[in-house]
This record gives structure tokens, sequence and C-alpha cells, in this order.
């Protein structure tokens, strides 16, 4: 059985991506999955110091500079995904919306991770928008990505206890741990042929541990 091709997508420090990796080298994916290709968005971000420490192929496509369209940005990003062969696009602190040409073209096999438990505190400060609101418990969501912000089909949600002294730094440190168990393991789902997409619904076979 050959291995699942994964492509990552990240703009930021991409721990995530980092997780993902090892688990392909390592863990839980060793046998199921490969990453193929990063693509950044960011110039000096750290993730594509993290590709070239596994040996990755890593592609800067900079948004900044990019003056067309969404989709004809999302096209470049298609192109060199295309060429990897990759069959799942992973977003690991990907800072931009992609296009619906994007989510059609790779059939919605694409997934995301979001550090709350959605529908709540979508967004890029959920941390924040946590402990304002005065929750006593936030966590992970990995899900499906459709064309709305953090909308798509759930797949993995992990809950973790909000404390009255936390800050963003501390509560975004104990979610983060639970973010590089739960994306490995959505993938090894995905890779076991274990979703089953019903509209919003994901139905798992078998029983999920983190």
């Amino acid at each position: 059985m050959s291995k699942l091709k994964i492509g990552a997508i990240a703009s930021g420090s991409g721990s995530n991506f980092e997780s993902i990796v090892q688990s392909c080298e390592d863990g839980i994916l060793k046998e199921k999955a490969t990453v193929e290709v990063l693509i950044c968005n960011k110039a000096g971000a750290y993730c594509m110091e993290r590709a070239k420490n596994h040996n990755i192929p890593y592609f800067l496509i900079e948004s900044d500079k990019h003056e067309g369209t969404r989709e004809e940005f999302d096209q470049k990003m298609i192109e060199v995904l295309d060429r990897h062969n990759c069959e799942l696009i992973v977003l690991v602190g990907y800072m931009r919306f992609v296009s619906e040409l994007f989510i059609n073209h790779f059939k919605g096999n694409i997934m995301n991770i979001h550090p709350a438990l959605l529908p709540s505190f979508k967004g890029m400060h959920a941390h924040e928008d946590a402990l304002k609101y005065g929750v006593k418990v936030s966590g992970v969501t990995v899900h499906f990505v459709d064309i709305h912000e953090d909308h798509g089909p759930i797949i993995i949600q992990k809950a973790v206890p909000v404390f009255d002294t936390d800050t963003k730094e501390t509560l975004g440190a104990r979610i983060l741990k639970w973010e590089h168990k739960a994306f490995p393991k959505a993938i090894e789902l995905f890779c076991d042929r274990r979703l089953h997409v019903d509209g919003r619904i994901v139905r798992i076979d078998g029983q999920v541990n983190l």
C-alpha cells in the first residue's frame, strides 16, 4: 500500500508542521504518509527552516507581493502541490483563506487546525477571545476546509481546561500540546479511510483516542 502524499501550507513557525513531519518519520504516520512539500507565504517564516532540517522541499510564494486575484495566487500553490502529487493538503498555521478554486481542485481533501472548540472563537485571536468570554473549557479542533472561516466539517476535537490564572500564552501553550497530537491523529484516520463526510457530519469508524 502506497503512502499518502501530504502537502503543507504555513505562514509562521510551523510547529504543527513539525509534529506532522515527525509523525511521518517515526510516529503514528510512519507507514502511512509522507510530507512531500511545504509552501510558505511569508518571507522569513521559521517553517521553512523546519522543512530544510527534514530535507523536505519548500517554496516561498509571497502573498504580500501578489498583485492578482486570490484564485491566481492559489493557482500558483496548486501547481506546486500537483508537481509533488499531493493527495491531502494540511493548513498548518496558514493565515489566509483558500479559494473555492483551491478547495474544489483537491476535492475537499484539505484540513485545518484551530486552537478553540469550533464553532466558538473563530479567527486569529481564539485564546484572547476565550479568556475574555470567561469560558472554563477551550481546546483544539481539526476540520475539513470549506469556503468559510473556521467552518468546515469537524474531524476531531479535544477539550482543554481554562484556569482563572491563565494568560493567552499559558492557555496557548497548553492547547498547543494537544494540537500536536490531534492533527497527526486526524491524518491517520484519513489514511485509514475511517472518515465519512455526510454534510456537516464527519462519521468515524471505530473509537478515537488521543
